[in-house]
């Protein structure tokens, strides 16, 4: 435990940090820590350290470790399929996620079969427009956004962004710029659209929270290293 207060610690410091450099408030920005391949055991620990809001990629690795941690809440943060979605539902308390007007919309009725109204969402952006990359394109998204943001069940907490990889953090920076563009053009067509971005993982949060980063997605600075994923997993 005291190895993930430390850890926290760390982080905290450096959103601080960053803050101070952008004249934020460190209290406007969350830490989530990034929990994939980390078994339940360990997060016990993490949780009584203070790392309650965890994050998670896959459906499945969540079904095994959700009902093990009461204390924690939950995003997901990796690619959500449509058959995961009543799943997700149940088990997440944001979803970072939604790609597509037919994933809001079937969020959107899942969230009010199963009593999980206002289901909390980030919409998903590729706004460097890689391919490799998932995401609304942002011009598909300003399209779409009126009908999703009348969606009765969801709330739109803000945008979602994976950045690309990059040799320096500050490499990184255009993308979390595009991002809070996006986010403030948007806004000022759709007021239903939160301010929140979700943006910046261990090689590139400061400079993210320099940016106007609301949450950002730290993984390996809290559990260190991960073991490769295990062919097909």
């Amino acid at each position: 435990m005291a190895a993930f207060a430390a850890a926290r610690a760390r982080a905290l410091s450096t959103i601080a940090e960053a803050c101070a450099r952008a004249g934020r408030n460190p209290e406007d920005v969350t830490l989530l820590a990034v929990s994939k391949t980390v078994p339940a055991e360990r997060l016990r620990a993490a949780v009584a350290a203070g790392l309650a809001l965890l994050g998670e990629n896959r459906v499945q690795e969540a079904e095994a470790k959700v009902p093990l941690l009461p204390g924690a809440s939950w995003h997901l943060v990796g690619p959500l399929q449509s058959n995961k979605a009543r799943r997700a539902v149940e088990l997440f308390d944001v979803v970072e996620s939604v790609d597509s007007l037919d994933l809001a919309r079937r969020l959107d009725r899942l969230a009010g079969e199963l009593g999980r109204a206002p289901l909390h969402v980030y919409l998903q952006v590729n706004v460097d427009r890689d391919e490799a990359k998932a995401g609304y394109d942002p011009a598909r998204l300003q399209a779409e956004l009126p009908e999703i943001a009348a969606l009765p069940n969801l709330s739109l907490v803000g945008l979602m962004t994976v950045g690309r990889l990059a040799a320096t953090a500050e490499e990184a920076r255009p993308t979390f710029v595009r991002l809070r563009d996006l986010s403030e053009r948007l806004r000022g067509l759709e007021p239903r659209l939160g301010p929140g971005l979700s943006m910046g993982m261990t090689s590139d949060y400061a400079v993210a929270v320099e940016e106007g980063a609301t949450l950002v997605r730290v993984g390996r600075d809290i559990f260190g290293e991960r073991p490769p994923l295990q062919s097909g997993r």
